[in-house]
């Protein structure tokens, strides 16, 4: 059922003479970046909007019972918001590994939202990587009402914990930035026993 896609990823040599990589994450990377990073920035990217439409089935879920993940899905005018890291190459590798379930690494343009202690502008924007999961992967779930995609969220679990806390740390770690996201959010609210804190000012 599953897709590993850990092989076709490798086989990018888009930044393969690059000392470093700058490394869009716009789910549980905003959140649990288990990795080294030479620098981290808030950004967002264009075009896209984050939707809980790919199926865990080794994180968060099971492959007999599959959990749902965020994936990226194509919008004009959309502005997705997360975290960008500066990464060396080596690091790909264990993230290929992670995001084996049907991502497959993408090249993006980063735009920054914060100021860099350079002083750079904070319209700077740089060519960077993500790891996308479109409808052409085998673990692709796709749209569904909003209620279902809760209740398969609250239900599902896997080797890396509960679908429930990754929804609730991603909502969480938006929150803190100070992202809207009306789809996340949405689904947060669902949970059993799970209110949001409250926006920072």
């Amino acid at each position: 059922m599953t897709l590993d896609t850990t092989g076709l990823n490798r086989r990018m040599i888009h930044f393969d003479d690059h000392e470093t990589i700058w490394l869009f994450g716009y789910g549980s990377l905003i959140w649990k970046a288990d990795f080294p990073f030479i620098e981290r920035r808030s950004a967002h990217i264009q075009g896209w909007v984050r939707r809980f439409w790919q199926g865990s089935h080794d994180h968060r879920g099971t492959p007999e019972a599959p959990g749902r993940v965020v994936t990226l899905v194509r919008k004009p005018e959309a502005v997705c918001h997360g975290m960008a890291y500066l990464i060396t190459p080596e690091i790909l590798e264990p993230l290929d590994v992670r995001e084996k379930n049907g991502y497959l690494r993408e090249v993006t343009r980063l735009y920054f939202d914060t100021l860099a202690d350079d002083g750079g502008d904070e319209r700077d924007s740089v060519e960077g990587l993500v790891y996308l999961a479109t409808e052409d992967n085998a673990a692709f779930l796709g749209d569904a009402p909003l209620e279902a995609i809760a209740e398969q969220i609250a239900q599902a679990q896997g080797p890396s914990g509960h679908n429930r806390d990754y929804l609730l740390n991603l909502a969480s770690a938006l929150r803190q930035l100070r992202v809207e996201d009306d789809h996340v959010f949405s689904l947060a609210e669902q949970m059993p026993q799970a209110p949001l804190p409250e926006m920072p000012r």
